[in-house]
C-alpha cells in the first residue's frame, strides 16, 4: 500500500504536533505515532518551558546559563537563536490555548537548577501533559492532518533506494503494528521528531517510545550524528518498586527541596557551592557518588518543610502519585535515584532544521542543534522543540514543489515469520543492562570497550534476525536501540576528557578547547537485508 503527503512527520510529541499545525494550513500532512498521540516523552515533561518573560531577566542571562550548563560546548548561534525566539514560542502556545499557571503578577515563573533567574513558565507540575493535550485536540480536528497511530517507521526512503541518482529523502517505509502490513509513504519533505533514546538504559524517566528510532534511521540513511556521549541522567527519579519511571521534577529542588542521606544529612553543599541548584550532571554524579560510597539503594529529596497548601498547588501530581505509594511528601522525604533522562546529541542539523539529506528535517530530542552542548539546561528541551519545529515548517513552506518519483514497495517475499521471538526480549534486556553498567554516569575506557564488544555481537545477531524474519514493532525498536547504543559508545570512546555529562575516570580533566564529537558513515553503499529489499 502506498500513501502520499506533502509532508511526512515521524513522531507525535511537541515537535511533531506543533510542526503539523503550522504546516497544515497549506499542506497535506501525514503524522505518524508509534502508539497514540497522547503517548510521547513531551507529555511526561513536568517542570516547564524556559523563556525570558520577566523584566528582571534577559536573553543574555539565559544564554549565559545555557552555555555554562553545557560546559561551553554549545553552539553560540544556535543558543542565541533559541533563546531569542523563546517569548514568541510561548505566545504561540498561549494562542493555542495552553493554560499556563498564573499568580497575582501574571504568569507564575519558577526556577530550576542552573538558572540564574525565575524563567520557567509551567502548568502546575504537568506542563508537558497540558501542552500535549491542548495541541492534540487541535491536531485531531484538523482536516489537513492524517493521523496514523500505532504506525512505526522502519527506514527512510532515499533516492538510492528508489533507484535515483540523488540522495534526497522521499518518505519512509512504515509498519502498521495492528495489521502487520508495511506501507510505502511518499512525501517531498520528511520531518523526524521521534525523540530520544532513554530506553537504551535499564533505568530511565522516558516512556517506552524513546528508542532512538529517528537517530538510527537517519544514521543508516547517511546523516551525520554528533555528541551522543552526552546522555543526561536526571538526578531524581522516584525509587519505588511500583513506580515505573516516575520523575520528581527539577522544580522541587528549585522551590527549596533538599537532598539528604538516609540519616537526614544534607550532602550537596559538599559537592558544589550551588548545592541542590547545581546543573543536573553535577547533582546526578553527587548522588551516584554517595550511593556507591555508602552502599545505598537511594537518597532522599525533602520538601516537607514547605506548607502542605504550597505543595498541593505547585506539585499536585507528584504529591498525589507519591501518596498513592504511601509517601506523604508534606511529612516525609521522597526516595530518589538518578535515571537516564535526555539525549543531548543526535542528528546534526542547521538553524533551518535541515539534515545532511535534502528533504529531511529534524526537530526535538532526536536532533543535535548545538543548543545543549555537553549538558542540557533544565526546561530548554520543550523550548527547542517549539523553535526548531517552527524553523522546519518555515523552511518547508518556502520550498518549491518537488515531484515525487514512483517509489518501490516493500518486499517481504524472502522473509519468514519469526520462530524465536524470545530472542528479541532477551537481547533487549541484555543491551539495557550492560549499557547501564558500562556506559552510565561514571565511565572508564575499559567499561566502554566491554560495551562495544557486546554491542558488536548483538548487532550481528539482530541484523541476521532482521534479514530473515518478518519485521515487528519490537524488532524495529531493538534494531534501532542497538544502533543508538553503538553511536553512544563510539562517541564516548572518542572523547578523551571529562566534560558535562561525560565523566571518565581515565580522563578526569576538561580540555581547554571544546570540540564536538561528530560521526559520519563511510560513503560506500551498505547492502540491505532481505526484509528491506525493494522491488
Amino acid at each position: 500500500m502506498t500513501l502520499r503527503f506533502d509532508v511526512l512527520i515521524i513522531g507525535s510529541g511537541l515537535a511533531g504536533q506543533s510542526a503539523a499545525l503550522r504546516l497544515a494550513q497549506t499542506h497535506k500532512v501525514g503524522l505518524l505515532s508509534k502508539r497514540t498521540l497522547e503517548d510521547s516523552a513531551s507529555g511526561w515533561a513536568q517542570g516547564g518551558i524556559a523563556a525570558v518573560l520577566d523584566s528582571q531577566d534577559s536573553p543574555e542571562a539565559h544564554i549565559r546559563d545555557t552555555i555554562t550548563a553545557g560546559a561551553f560546548l554549545n553552539d553560540p548561534k544556535s543558543t542565541r537563536f533559541v533563546v531569542e525566539n523563546g517569548r514568541r514560542a510561548i505566545e504561540w502556545l498561549v494562542e493555542q490555548g495552553v493554560p499556563f499557571s498564573r499568580d497575582e503578577a501574571g504568569y507564575h515563573l519558577t526556577r530550576e537548577g542552573g538558572h540564574s533567574a525565575r524563567r520557567i513558565i509551567h502548568v502546575a507540575d504537568a506542563t508537558g501533559q497540558a501542552v500535549q493535550d491542548t495541541l492534540t485536540r487541535k491536531v485531531r480536528r484538523h482536516p489537513n492532518i492524517t493521523i496514523l497511530e500505532r504506525h512505526i517507521a522502519i527506514d527512510l526512503i532515499t533516492g538510492g533506494k528508489a533507484g535515483l541518482p540523488d540522495n534526497r529523502c522521499y518518505g519512509a517505509y512504515v509498519l502498521d503494528s495492528d495489521s502487520g502490513d508495511v506501507l510505502t509513504i511518499g512525501a517531498p519533505h520528511t520531518l523526524i521528531a521521534t525523540g530520544g533514546a532513554g530506553k537504551v538504559y535499564l533505568y530511565t524517566t522516558n516512556p517506552d517510545t524513546s528508542t532512538g528510532d529517528g537517530i538510527a534511521m537517519a544514521w543508516r540513511a547517511g546523516c551525520r550524528v554528533a555528541n551522543m556521549e552526552f546522555i543526561q541522567f536526571h538526578p531524581t527519579c522516584l525509587y519505588h518498586p511500583q513506580a515505573k519511571s516516575f520523575l520528581i521534577s527539577e522544580a522541587v529542588r528549585g522551590e527549596g527541596g533538599i537532598l539528604r542521606l538516609p540519616d537526614g544529612t544534607r550532602f550537596m553543599p559538599a559537592h558544589d557551592a550551588r548545592a541542590e541548584l547545581a546543573p543536573r550532571d553535577v547533582v546526578a554524579r553527587a548522588i551516584d557518588f554517595e550511593m556507591k560510597k555508602r552502599g545505598l539503594d537511594c537518597v532522599y529529596l525533602d520538601i516537607s518543610h514547605k506548607p502542605e497548601a504550597f505543595l498541593a498547588e505547585h506539585f499536585p501530581n507528584i504529591k498525589a502519585r507519591c501518596l498513592e505509594l504511601g509517601i506523604d511528601i508534606a511529612r516525609e522525604p521522597i526516595p530518589v535515584v538518578p535515571a537516564a533522562h535526555y539525549t543531548c546529541g543526535g542528528i546534526v542539523t542547521d538553524q533551518r532544521a535541515r539534515t545532511d539529506i535534502p528533504g529531511l528535517y529534524v526537530a526535538g530530542e532526536a536532533s543535535c542543534t548545538g543548543l545543549h552542548g555537553a549538558n542540557r539546561l533544565a526546561s530548554n528541551s520543550l523550548l527547542e522543540c517549539l523553535v526548531y519545529s517552527e524553523a522546519a515548517a518555515r523552511d518547508i513552506l518556502a520550498q518549491e514543489d518537488v515531484a515525487l518519483p514512483d517509489l518501490p514497495l516493500w518486499d517481504a517475499s524472502r522473509v519468514a515469520d519469526p520462530d524465536e521471538e524470545i530472542v528479541i526480549s532477551h537481547n533487549w534486556d541484555e543491551l539495557r543492562r550492560f549499557m547501564w553498567d558500562y556506559v552510565g554516569i561514571v565511565r572508564t575506557t575499559k567499561r566502554l570497550q566491554r560495551a562495544q564488544h557486546r554491542i558488536r555481537l548483538l548487532k550481528r545477531e539482530i541484523e541476521e534476525f532482521y534479514s530473515h524474519f518478518r519485521v515487528s514493532h519490537d524488532l524495529i525498536e531493538l534494531r534501532n536501540l542497538v544502533v543508538t547504543a553503538d553511536l553512544i559508545v563510539r562517541c564516548a570512546l572518542q572523547r578523551r576528557e571529562s566534560r558535562g555529562l561525560h565523566f571518565s575516570r581515565d580522563y578526569p580533566e576538561m580540555l581547554p578547547q571544546a570540540r564536538n564529537t561528530v560521526l559520519k558513515r563511510p560513503s560506500r553503499q551498505t547492502p540491505q537485508p532481505a526484509s528491506a529489499t525493494t522491488g
